[in-house]
């Protein structure tokens, strides 16, 4: 492991979770070598079964909420869409772990229906042992959660929808 932190392993290793993404791998792994004693080891990987079982759970449980509160012709097309396409869509910028609150038992920074402002934290992605705060891209309203608190997420995976 390295022991100076260097800025460029967080964009080496956000574009190594792009490649897994991209070209449909399972897991990549890589050594850097900065000089003598002192390197940076990664293994980015994914489960692909976990992947195409992930998105299935997700239009089960819409149809069921679209049909428990009917609110009208618009209601129903928006819960039948990919998340992932939503233009209010907070998705992640790496593989990691959300947390939707800071620590356990917290309360969590958002709940659906809260108003946020443009860059407030809304939740934690941890990867390599670092929390990243995840903030607001835009001031609006948490219409949608995606995750739930301690669940892995991949690269670009929709998180929530703001509004």
């Amino acid at each position: 492991m390295t022991k100076h932190p260097h800025d460029s392993d967080v964009a080496f290793i956000q574009a190594l979770a792009e490649l897994l993404q991209k070209n449909e791998l399972t897991e990549l792994s890589v050594k850097r070598e900065y000089g003598e004693d002192d390197s940076l080891e990664v293994r980015v990987s994914r489960q692909a079964p976990a992947i195409v079982a992930a998105p299935a759970p997700a239009p089960v449980a819409a149809p069921a909420a679209a049909a428990a509160a009917p609110a009208g012709p618009a209601a129903a097309p928006a819960a039948a869409d990919d998340p992932a396409s939503h233009p209010g869509a907070v998705t992640s910028p790496m593989v990691g772990t959300a947390y939707l609150a800071a620590e356990p038992g917290a309360e969590p920074f958002v709940k659906v229906g809260a108003s946020v402002k443009e860059g407030q934290t809304v939740l934690i992605v941890e990867a390599m042992k670092t929390m990243n705060h995840i903030p607001a891209p835009k001031a609006g309203t948490v219409r949608r959660i995606l995750v739930e608190d301690g669940s892995p997420v991949e690269y670009g995976a929709p998180l929530m929808i703001i509004e």
